[in-house]
């Protein structure tokens, strides 16, 4: 996943606080010219189609947010923007090449979630208990509590996805699926359907055996482009790794990502960043077709 618009901003907003904070003679005069900025920023950073300049740039922002999260430990928005920040770049530039870093990446996201949704109670604490419970413990939250309650499900997944033959990252599955299914109650529209999006890969990626369901994963998937993931490229490329393969439909996944390659990075300007990304990770998923299909014909 790539970096919401209402992330961005904050996140750019963070490192302008400390650039600018010291001349600005008053907070709220300070908060409101950097708000101005910052939008600026941001809709120059979205439409950057040269990946390696966040790729070079993410590390210093991602200290940035732990020395302020350090300063501010109770800071919902300012923790949500932590898990995400670590979740996008996690996903976007690490698990690839080193799953080991990314597991570490994943499991500070997910520590950072969990805190930003510990409001009244300990977040940590509850999905230590029982699922009905748990499920009763997730109706405090409301529609303004989506991003937090997404970016914490998205960095929460990846990190089990990575510690399968772990006994504690297996027991948070139904906690995990519980946590899901509230954030589409509340906001199954939030980042072009992103939510079902989540839900479509946690079907498509599991064995039945431990809850895996193929056409539950396509429902997800077709509501999902419904709510306009279409125009995310990261969908289809998920479409093909996920549920394509899951089929062993070797040419609906190549047939998919093609379709990514084809299209154009820019028709949304402020995803031609993570559209990119999306072109970058389809070529690469074609170039080693043989990885996920073997020998079949």
């Amino acid at each position: 996943m790539s970096f919401t618009r209402e992330g961005l901003v904050f996140f750019w907003s963070l490192s302008l606080l400390l650039v600018f904070g010291g001349c600005a003679p008053t907070k709220p005069a300070r908060v409101s010219a950097v708000a101005y900025t910052a939008e600026d920023v941001f809709i120059a950073a979205t439409k950057q189609s040269d990946p390696t300049i966040v790729r070079a740039g993410t590390p210093a922002y991602l200290m940035l947010v732990d020395g302020l999260i350090e300063a501010y430990p109770d800071n919902s928005k300012l923790l949500t923007a932590g898990c995400q920040a670590y979740t996008a770049y996690a996903s976007s530039f690490v698990e690839d090449t080193d799953p080991k870093k990314a597991v570490a990446l994943y499991a500070k996201a997910k520590v950072y979630g969990f805190r930003a949704l510990s409001k009244k109670e300990d977040f940590q604490q509850a999905v230590t208990g029982q699922v009905y419970d748990f499920v009763a413990f997730l109706k405090q939250y409301n529609k303004q509590d989506a991003p937090s309650l997404f970016w914490t499900t998205s960095a929460w997944g990846k990190w089990i996805s990575l510690n399968l033959d772990s006994v504690e990252a297996l027991a948070d599955m139904a906690m995990l699926e519980a946590t899901m299914q509230r954030t589409l109650e509340l906001d199954d529209s939030f980042y072009y359907g992103s939510p079902h999006l989540l839900m479509a890969v946690y079907f498509a990626a599991r064995p039945d055996i431990i809850g895996g369901n193929i056409n539950k994963a396509k429902e997800h998937f077709d509501k999902a482009f419904s709510l306009g993931a279409d125009k995310l490229l990261s969908t289809k490329v998920l479409f093909a790794r996920y549920y394509a393969v899951r089929l062993r439909d070797r040419v609906l996944f190549a047939k998919t990502l093609q379709e990514v390659i084809d299209a154009p990075v820019d028709e949304v300007p402020e995803l031609t960043l993570a559209n990119t990304l999306a072109k970058e990770k389809a070529r690469e998923m074609l170039e080693k077709v043989d990885d996920y299909f073997g020998e079949l014909p």
